[in-house]
């Protein structure tokens, strides 16, 4: 069984920062990629940042430049520094994790935690 464990949302101002953290744990074999979606009310789940098991990055126009994604493979966690927040990035941040064991491929969905941008 796999779990993931996230930390760090919370209510900031518009152009604070946040940083949160994603610790997977359990059989979760080889891991292929790690990354972040957040779904706003009423709109569709996006992909906000993943990096894979060879370090290559991906973000989504809207957070390039302000966003930084980043993983600790021997912790099997990856992180999501949040810099110049807006109140669009306002949304549930769930972590998401691919991985290969036993010749299959899985995918993970943590919880989700709470990001408000709000004055």
């Amino acid at each position: 069984q796999v779990q993931l464990v996230e930390s760090g949302g919370g209510l900031v101002q518009p152009g604070g920062s946040l940083r949160l953290s994603c610790a997977a744990s359990g059989s979760i074999g080889s891991i292929v990629a790690m990354g972040w979606y957040r779904q706003a009310p009423g709109k569709q789940r996006e992909l906000v940042a993943r990096i894979t098991s060879g370090g290559t990055t991906n973000y989504v126009d809207s957070v390039k430049g302000r966003f930084t994604i980043s993983r600790n493979s021997a912790k099997n966690t990856v992180y999501l520094q949040m810099n110049s927040l807006k109140p669009e990035d306002t949304a549930v941040y769930c972590c998401h994790v691919r991985y290969y064991m036993n010749g299959d491929d899985y995918a993970y969905w943590g919880r989700g935690t709470q990001v408000t941008v709000s004055a």
